[in-house]
């Protein structure tokens, strides 16, 4: 018997999809596979950001190609997963990044708590399940498909005022562990990334004081994270050789999560 199989760590030729890739993780993910040679597609909102990103990885010698997208549009979603498998060919991984800082109390009113209920939802979670559809046919052509979408620590737990991200981001595991039992047998898998603070657009806005004062407190690697960490836990979900993980949540939060006091 050898002492290992021939199980791949390699993506290269691999075409990836990410969502939210303008900016933050999305950036630093796409940037990340295009090093390791996988066909990258780059979707956010707005065509300057998409272009961006897409310049500074053939500028790198990696393969790019952009597209607009917002993830609650679902003939925006099928026209453009079209267009990648055409130019790029059939999507193998799919990464679904894209998110938005929403906060909401409950005594907030009842027209704007919902209006922030279902905008959470619409696009941190249905979001999800609508590129994963769109994109089916392509993973099981491509074959090996991977499934990576990306939570948040507040998956695994809560803070104040942040019911519809905090639901969303639970709804996020519960929806990879139905996509993982789902699509198991045909063997593509569904995993999910809860990262904890990470250095993002999204935190950049928190005085260093009080994040400094937060990592010390509440992080036992005493930092916030950076983007890069958090896209090699997502590569390392893609890889052929990862085709025995399926339906795990993985915080990438410096041990916040375990941390009890």
């Amino acid at each position: 018997m050898p002492r290992l199989s021939t199980l791949s760590r390699s993506v290269a030729d691999r075409v990836v999809l990410i969502t939210g890739a303008a900016s933050g993780m999305g950036r630093a993910t796409a940037h990340l596979f295009a090093d390791e040679r996988a066909k990258v597609a780059v979707t956010d909102l707005g065509q300057d950001r998409v272009d961006r990103v897409v310049k500074e990885i053939t500028e790198a010698g990696g393969t790019a190609a952009g597209w607009v997208l917002d993830v609650t549009d679902l003939d925006r979603i099928h026209a453009v997963v079209d267009e990648v498998g055409r130019t790029l060919g059939d999507i193998g991984i799919v990464v679904n990044n894209a998110g938005i800082a929403i906060g909401a109390s409950l005594e907030m009113g009842d027209e704007e708590y919902e209006a922030s209920w279902a905008r959470g939802l619409d696009v941190m979670l249905s979001s999800h399940q609508r590129i994963v559809r769109a994109t089916l046919p392509q993973l099981r052509r491509a074959g090996a498909g991977r499934i990576i979408n990306i939570a948040s620590t507040e998956g695994l737990g809560a803070t104040r005022f942040t019911g519809p991200y905090t639901a969303a981001k639970h709804g996020v595991i519960g929806l990879t562990r139905s996509m993982a039992v789902d699509l198991g047998r045909e063997g593509i898998t569904a995993n999910c990334i809860c990262p904890g603070p990470i250095v993002t657009g999204l935190t950049e806005g928190i005085p260093e004081p009080d994040r400094e004062k937060f990592a010390r407190r509440r992080v036992p690697l005493r930092r916030y994270g950076l983007p890069e960490e958090v896209a090699h836990a997502t590569l390392s979900l893609a890889l052929p050789a990862s085709s025995y993980l399926n339906g795990v949540t993985i915080p990438v939060d410096g041990g916040l999560s375990i941390q009890n006091t």
